[in-house]
């Protein structure tokens, strides 16, 4: 049966602003990604219009120095002039042909969402395949978190594809007890890591708060954190490298 090998990487980048040092390098996050060699990147706290960063849109300046560019990316968090705003991007080296914003905001509580990008696979015998990446960024208290990935698995845009449709969730779960995807995910049919690795905080890791689950005619092959020294100085998490494989395209699926 074909199959196509994808490395996806996940990583709340901090506004690119190191976690020990504050210092702002976007030039640092990118060679940190660079060196993971990925197909398709899930960033976290990418910031925009911001005095603090020079004004620049991360998501452009990170899309060119890493040469991806099919690129999406929404707002969750709007501070102002010296702060700007920021949100959930994906980049990727295959076309996105449909984006979308899905607001998992709970009442009283800090703007949070999941970036639903559709990215169209080139496989080896020369057709496509569509797979649909949810970038998510979850609050940080363990009840709100339950109901915002409650709020996903009830959402149209993920109950509407079908069950042997590749999909990943990935992303900054905030999940400090490390059971979250296991609750709540698994029993809809997703899979992920036994243990998650460790990425928080990046200098010295603590907390596996950062996960990748599959569904469908995609299998998660490996999942590692990025631990090089880069990677450990230039965000306040390291990198999350997920190695998938997804099978080729059957009759009556997408």
């Amino acid at each position: 049966m074909l199959r196509l090998n994808l490395r996806f990487v996940s990583w709340n980048v901090h506004k690119c602003v190191g976690g020990l040092d504050r210092r702002y390098d976007p030039e640092r996050i990118a060679d940190v990604l660079a060196a993971q060699q990925p197909d398709i990147i899930a960033l976290q706290e990418v910031s925009q219009n911001g005095k603090w960063y020079k004004h620049e849109r991360q998501v452009d300046r990170l899309g060119d120095l890493l040469d991806l560019r099919h690129r999406s990316y929404f707002v969750n968090v709007r501070f102002g002039p010296r702060r700007g705003e920021y949100g959930n991007a994906i980049l990727s080296r295959m076309p996105i042909t449909e984006a979308e914003n899905i607001d998992l905001t709970v009442p009283g509580k800090k703007a949070r969402s999941v970036l639903h990008a559709q990215i169209r696979l080139p496989l080896p015998d020369g057709s496509t395949r569509t797979l649909h990446a949810f970038n998510l960024h979850l609050g940080l208290g363990e009840r709100e978190r339950r109901e915002q990935l409650r709020m996903l698995l009830a959402h149209k845009r993920l109950t509407h594809i079908h069950h042997d449709t590749p999909v990943v969730v990935a992303g900054d779960f905030n999940d400090v007890l490390g059971n979250l995807g296991k609750r709540l995910l698994v029993p809809e049919g997703f899979r992920g890591p036994r243990r998650a690795p460790r990425t928080f905080p990046a200098w010295a890791p603590l907390r596996a708060l950062d996960s990748v689950f599959v569904r469908g005619e995609c299998e998660l092959q490996s999942l590692t954190s990025a631990r090089s020294k880069g990677a450990r100085t230039a965000s306040d998490h390291v990198p999350l490298v997920a190695d998938l494989t997804v099978r080729a395209y059957h009759p009556h699926r997408s």
